[in-house]
């Protein structure tokens, strides 16, 4: 299954481009020159999140924004599962195909264990990450709760009849409410129930996920911990702004610098995406710095 809907280009002025090396056909958008960033997504959006940030950019960085096998305007496979470590491994190759290196890693909610997984498996070749509102170990307290709720007959039925995820906690995860036609812009990526699939998958992916998220627990702070890492939090987002949640990653990645944001939410590319812009200039400054 294929999605037809056309972007807003007023939003979302860039080409769009496609590649089929991967199994599913991946959307992806590639502007600028420079140090190749690239940016993942979470739960239930595409790589229009990143727009803003890609136009702050596109004069000094190769910004690359994906969109997941069932989310944006890529294709929906039948035999598909739509689980996280199919995403990392369809995305991988995607990365390898435009032969990367040096590259940078943007990650948030789900983009963030996504993120870490391309690049522990190329650690030689990335130059840095960015992470915000995210995590990348086995769920517990909370998330597992908001995992066994969201997984639940009756919430799922809502997130794929309802399209409950755009239509209800979307608006209820910015601090500013989002202009009609970007909502649409949202809506539109995920028209039909078949459509949200992969929407449907993410939660519970947070505790299925187990596997994929304890090999980057126990693994990618030793392989990843030398290299220039930025930590950007909204500390309005009920799932991942709290101290507990930043202190596992300074305990891991004790290097990283910390900026919160004490006025975003939950979709900080949408509330503040200067910080994230801010927060990518400084990984290359870092990489600079040797």
């Amino acid at each position: 299954m294929n999605i037809t809907f056309e972007p807003d280009r007023s939003l979302f002025p860039f080409e769009s481009r496609w590649f089929d090396g991967a199994g599913p056909r991946i959307h992806y958008v590639d502007e600028g020159k420079g140090r190749p960033v690239v940016m993942f997504h979470g739960n239930p959006t595409w790589s229009f999140l990143y727009r803003k940030v890609i136009k702050e950019l596109a004069g000094e960085f190769r910004c690359i924004a994906m969109d997941y096998p069932g989310f944006g305007l890529s294709e929906r496979p039948t035999g598909y599962g739509y689980t996280a470590a199919e995403h990392a491994q369809v995305i991988g190759k995607l990365v390898d195909h435009l032969d990367l290196d040096g590259f940078i890693v943007v990650g948030q909610d789900w983009g963030g264990p996504i993120g870490m997984t391309i690049a522990l498996e190329r650690a030689d070749r990335v130059g840095g990450m960015v992470f915000a509102n995210t995590w990348y170990w086995p769920a517990e307290g909370s998330l597992a709760t908001f995992s066994v709720v969201m997984s639940s007959p009756p919430l799922q039925w809502l997130i794929l009849h309802r399209n409950s995820f755009v239509n209800f906690i979307m608006p209820r995860s910015v601090a500013t409410p989002m202009p009609s036609e970007v909502f649409k812009s949202y809506q539109d990526a995920q028209p039909t129930p078949e459509a949200r699939r992969g929407v449907a998958e993410f939660p519970r992916q947070i505790r299925r996920a187990r596997p994929m998220l304890e090999h980057l627990a126990t693994t990618a702070p030793e392989e990843l911990g030398d290299k220039p890492v930025e930590l950007v939090w909204a500390m309005k987002d009920p799932a991942f702004g709290n101290a507990a949640v930043l202190a596992r990653w300074q305990r891991d990645f004790p290097s990283a610098n910390v900026t919160r944001i004490a006025s975003a939410n939950h979709y900080i590319q949408e509330d503040a995406p200067e910080a994230i812009a801010e927060a990518i200039r400084r990984v290359q400054n870092r990489i600079s710095a040797g």
